[in-house]
């Protein structure tokens, strides 16, 4: 989640027109963290993929979606900034929650200091929810809204709880949350994603390692049904070489890119280069929805720059272009690449193996067995005597 600059953007001098607009999808942003304008909603011409974070704004997105279901795809999930208010037991008290959390997480080096923090956070800290109640309303929410995402959600090793959750500004405590108890809350919400057949928008800061074990365990572990279903790395500052691990082994894994976040890294452009052409999405990362459409186009004019791609003034395609991907310009290529991503169902990375041999009778009679099994056998096997 970012906050638009102090500089206002003029939609008429930066956009292209309506024709080219309708085609553009800002894969990742916030709109409902405030108050929406009809007006706003109206005038909107891209398409978004609205985030919910936390038990407070599931409902607001929903409403969203069904306000506006041609301009809003919903996205259900809990981030990892708010999963401490999650717990993960049956009959534990919130002070028992919390301490497990945050006393065993902050430094011993100066316990009575982190006490003191922990006791004045206490009363303005929500009780806990169940993991198992948070699940329900998910699912209830994916199954209300069969076109809904997951997300956002994911892992991060940075964030730091605040003082009070609500207060102005933002004082922020010594604690952070335990990776192991956002990883359980991650996997119980990555299997109903698995079983809904739902696409994922994933969040990782400063959780490289761990987001690349979870992903190829749920490869290992899910097989089709994982690859059946996209994941985005949202806003995701990984380097170039991880991405290209990622790429080579997760075939069913996108990469979507905000100028609020990832222009602020180094690596910026080697990430971008290194992202194959068919890999790669755009995304705003924005909560007031009169941002989302410039800063969608702006990432899109970056990434056309460093991957020397045209940028479509009006949407000039016929026939012929169509069909020629040579030809295409950066939105049309974004958007392909948003179909397949909405689409799923990525081939297998797995390279097939040879079965054991199967044993008894002759050629015939083997070759038949094994296509029952669903395995290969040799054309050169010899017939047994």
């Amino acid at each position: 989640m970012a906050d638009p600059p102090s500089d206002t953007y003029s939609q008429s001098n930066i956009l292209p027109p309506p024709s080219v607009l309708r085609h553009v999808v800002d894969a990742h942003c916030h709109p409902t963290d405030t108050v929406i304008q009809p007006a706003s909603m109206d005038k909107l011409p891209i398409k978004i993929c609205a985030m919910a974070t936390r038990v407070s704004d599931q409902a607001k997105v929903a409403d969203l979606a069904t306000a506006y279901p041609t301009k809003v795809v919903p996205c259900f999930g809990y981030h990892p900034w708010f999963t401490h208010w999650v717990t993960l037991h049956q009959n534990v008290s919130k002070e028992q929650h919390y301490r497990s959390l945050f006393l065993r997480a902050c430094s011993n080096s100066e316990p009575p200091k982190h006490y003191d923090t922990f006791q004045s956070m206490l009363p303005t800290l929500p009780d806990p929810i169940s993991l198992s109640s948070l699940i329900s309303t998910l699912r209830s929410n994916l199954v209300a809204f069969p076109h809904a995402m997951l997300g956002e959600v994911g892992l991060d090793r940075s964030a730091r709880v605040p003082v009070h959750p609500d207060a102005t500004p933002r004082i922020l405590s010594p604690f952070t949350i335990p990776l192991e108890h956002q990883t359980a809350i991650l996997m119980a919400q990555l299997e109903i994603a698995v079983e809904l057949h739902r696409n994922v928008s994933l969040h990782d800061v400063k959780a490289h390692q761990a987001t690349l074990d979870l992903l190829r365990g749920m490869s290992e572990t899910h097989k089709e049904n994982w690859w059946a279903i996209s994941v985005d790395l949202h806003s995701c500052g990984v380097s170039p070489e991880m991405w290209k691990d990622i790429e080579r082994t997760q075939p069913n894994v996108f990469l979507s890119l905000s100028i609020c976040i990832n222009s602020r890294s180094q690596n910026h452009v080697a990430l971008i280069k290194s992202c194959s052409p068919g890999r790669i999405l755009v995304e705003s990362d924005i909560h007031d929805i009169d941002y989302c459409a410039p800063y969608t186009w702006s990432m899109i004019k970056i990434i056309a720059d460093v991957k020397g791609w045209r940028v479509e003034e009006q949407w000039d395609y016929d026939d012929e272009k169509s069909t020629q991907q040579e030809k295409w310009g950066a939105v049309r290529r974004l958007e392909h690449n948003w179909r397949a991503f909405e689409r799923g169902n990525h081939p297998s990375p797995l390279k097939p193996k040879k079965p054991e041999w199967v044993a008894g009778g002759n050629r015939k009679s083997r070759m038949r067995v094994a296509k029952d099994r669903n395995e290969w056998v040799s054309d050169n096997s010899e017939p047994d005597n």
